[in-house]
């Protein structure tokens, strides 16, 4: 019973391993293994396909890879500290408060005419101004969570901040341009492919401190799983935790978001594949096996967005709905039978 999760999580380490040199591999125009291999080990030369492996396709399933497995982990700790297992990210109104940055840097000036331009628009300064919206969130989470003892009125205030957040794009969107409102749907629709060296610069160290963070947690998470009144009882700091699993969610979602757009459902959906899969409830497990779950999907829908010979590329939230809504479905299914929906 006890090799069951560390053989799975070497097969999921071995599926990752494949799966990121399968998205390097798969694009528009298809290079062999071995070139990809010999470029990452650093004997590709300066052909065209080592070029393209190490300036476009190596980034984009970097992002792919630290993406998944934050979006993920952040999905868990949700569900963890809500006790709700069709928490996400988006509960918190985190990726709306990115979202209204981007709306208001892309479509704000069709309000302000004097307030920016067109040629003004740019990814640093979408990516800038995603950070300050989910910063602004996670201050307002924050403030009502050291005010409020109850997590319940926390997780509405999270849901009524994704309303607001709502209403001040639409307003947006009425009054934008047809090309600003291409802008911001492009972003809205989530990508990894766009992301460079540099801007992975940024990304890596700050999702990498969250993860990290993320994996001193277990104890404390495993305590909070079995209810409030026992975590108490082993000593644990609930105000604390609570405050600390926001801070890293809102930490890492944020980041993420900033630099790739919202992306839907693995947050929800790989939590509970990763439970089924190891059946078991322990955090130790569950927190390394749900970073490495949200890596290998991630990649995979990567792949699936791409079709060989052809330069078109799909919406990757079309491929993770596609992906994670049967899952919630199955667990919303499953959990009504033995009425567990909000236990």
């Amino acid at each position: 019973m006890n090799k069951r999760p560390a053989l799975l999580l070497i097969l999921l380490s071995l599926g990752i391993i494949l799966t990121f040199i399968l998205d390097i591999m798969w694009g528009s125009v298809s290079i062999p293994a071995r070139e990809v291999i010999d470029t990452l080990l650093g004997g590709g030369g300066e052909h065209t396909s080592s070029y393209v492996i190490l300036h476009f396709r190596l980034p984009k399933a970097l992002t792919s890879l630290v993406a998944g497995a934050g979006i993920a982990i952040a999905g868990l700790q949700m569900q963890t500290l809500f006790r709700n297992p069709l928490a996400d990210t988006s509960i918190l109104g985190i990726n709306s408060g990115a979202g209204v940055g981007v709306a208001i840097y892309t479509m704000a000036y069709t309000l302000i005419p004097g307030l920016a331009s067109t040629g003004m628009v740019n990814s640093w300064g979408i990516i800038l101004s995603a950070c300050i919206g989910a910063m602004a969130v996670l201050l307002l989470i924050s403030a009502v969570a050291s005010r409020l003892q109850d997590i319940i009125s926390v997780l509405i205030v999270g849901v009524m901040v994704g309303f607001l957040a709502s209403s001040v794009i639409s307003i947006l969107q009425y009054f934008s341009s047809e090309e600003t409102l291409k802008t911001y749907l492009l972003w809205s629709f989530g990508s990894v492919s766009t992301t460079t060296w540099r801007q992975l610069s940024l990304m890596l160290p700050i999702v990498g401190v969250g993860l990290f963070l993320s994996l001193l947690m277990p104890k404390q998470m495993n305590a909070l799983n079995l209810g409030e009144n026992y975590a108490r009882s082993v000593g644990t700091n609930i105000r604390l935790v609570r405050r600390s699993l926001i801070l890293i969610t809102s930490l890492i979602t944020g980041c993420i978001t900033a630099f790739t757009g919202p992306i839907a459902f693995l947050g929800m959906a790989v939590p509970h594949f990763v439970r089924l899969l190891f059946r078991t409830a322990d955090h130790r497990i569950l927190i390394p096996a749900t970073m490495l779950s949200g890596s290998l999907l991630l990649l995979v829908c990567d792949i699936l967005t791409q079709a060989p010979g052809h330069q078109f590329v799909l919406p990757i939230n079309a491929i993770t709905s596609l992906l994670g809504a049967p899952v919630v479905i199955l667990v919303v299914l499953g959990a009504s039978h033995k009425n567990q929906i909000f236990r």
